[in-house]
């Protein structure tokens, strides 16, 4: 072999050898990105149908069972916040059933009026329930000819007067009857002896309206309990007579006030004939004529004048101190409380501890012939059957039976 053909062998080669180690540069040429093909939405393959259950063979009629009652859930509703104690309420307007104006209860008894009566008006405390107009039928009802009523709520401070057209139904019910002597009982929250500034006050402003109501209704008269002293038995007593003056000097018209005799329970005054004596010698003579008495004999008989047993000294005695020209009203009431017990407790006739005889005597002594006389006794559970059947004894006792 040439030279010359080996020198070119070796060219090769090494070229070879050098391509192996250092392999040519290869150009890099970007090529496009592949537009994304969108999905092609699929479409939901159909829904086998769900076959149809057989449907349920209907078992043969039975005879329906007899159903038992559903006892009613009882729910129990939230006990309402306990209000605070109010004032009792007199007896006369306690929550008792109130008959309709006009209609008699079947037990209600036979009526006082077939027991033949010409003396001085004779009835009972009657409700206003409805209205005052309403009271005038209902004394009817009762057999009465003279009644007593609350002009207004007297367990409350509250106060107005009468409407025009309020007064003009009373007296066309009044008139419609046969009820010759009307009287109003004013609230027995009412001191007018109190040594409290503030509650004298206001005792003083709730008297004065009660007089005013009455006067506009056309009354007889309203009945006044004296207050209670309190502190000292002289300065209540003269606390009370100031209270009175003040009013009546403010308040002109026919209604003529009487001050209650009382059963004498703690510091209250006027249980006894001198003390109301006392209390109305203060007064000026100009006053006199329109102020009076009313004896109620539960009061008396419990602050120790034995109608019982001594009716004719007590009733001398009455004379001597106050005057029967100042009696102008009674009240009567039997004592469930004993002799000088000081304990306010009205019973039906006869049956407390006066017992019928004093009221008999009451019924055919002429000293009180021209006195209207007024029951207070408890009414059962009604308004009506206690008052007929008391009102019937009594002149049952004016009659001498």
């Amino acid at each position: 072999m040439s030279p010359t053909k080996r020198a070119g062998s070796t060219k090769v080669a090494a070229t070879k050898t050098a391509t192996r180690k250092n392999p040519p540069t290869k150009k890099l040429v970007s090529k496009p990105k592949p537009t994304p093909k969108k999905p092609t939405p699929k479409k939901p393959a159909p829904k086998k149908p769900t076959p149809k259950k057989p449907a349920p063979r209907k078992p043969a009629p039975r005879k329906p069972a007899p159903k038992k009652p559903t006892p009613k859930k009882q729910v129990l509703k939230p006990t309402p916040a306990p209000k605070p104690a109010a004032a009792p309420r007199p007896k006369a307007e306690r929550a008792v059933a109130v008959p309709k104006t006009g209609v008699i209860p079947p037990a209600a008894g036979a009526s006082p009026y077939d027991i033949p009566y010409a003396g001085a008006p004779l009835g009972a405390h009657v409700s206003t329930s409805g209205g005052i107009a309403a009271a005038p039928p209902r004394a009817v009802d009762i057999g009465a000819t003279a009644m007593q009523v609350f002009t207004k709520q007297a367990s409350q401070w509250k106060e107005r007067m009468p409407t025009a057209a309020e007064v003009q139904a009373f007296r066309a019910a009044l008139a419609a009857t046969g009820v010759g002597f009307v009287n109003a009982h004013d609230s027995y929250l009412i001191n007018l002896a109190s040594p409290n500034p503030a509650l004298r006050a206001k005792s003083i402003g709730s008297f004065e309206f009660e007089m005013r109501r009455s006067n506009a209704l056309g009354l007889d008269a309203v009945v006044s309990h004296p207050g209670n002293f309190m502190d000292d038995r002289a300065s209540g007593i003269a606390r009370n007579a100031d209270a009175i003056i003040e009013v009546l000097e403010r308040v002109a018209g026919p209604t003529r006030l009487l001050m209650e005799l009382t059963a004498g329970q703690g510091t209250v005054i006027g249980s006894s004939f001198e003390e109301m004596a006392d209390l109305l010698a203060r007064l000026p003579a100009a006053l006199q004529a329109r102020v009076g008495v009313c004896l109620d004999t539960a009061h008396v008989f419990a602050a120790g004048y034995d109608l019982a047993n001594d009716f004719d000294g007590v009733m001398t005695r009455f004379g001597d101190v106050l005057g029967f020209h100042r009696l102008g009203l009674l009240h009567l009431n039997d004592s469930k409380a004993p002799l000088a017990s000081r304990k306010d407790r009205h019973e039906l006739i006869g049956l407390g501890s006066i017992g019928e005889w004093a009221f008999r005597r009451i019924m055919t002594d002429q000293r009180f012939a021209d006195i209207p006389k007024v029951l207070e006794t408890p009414k059962g559970d009604d308004m009506i059957t206690n008052d007929r059947r008391m009102l019937r004894k009594l002149r049952g006792f004016a009659a001498g039976r």
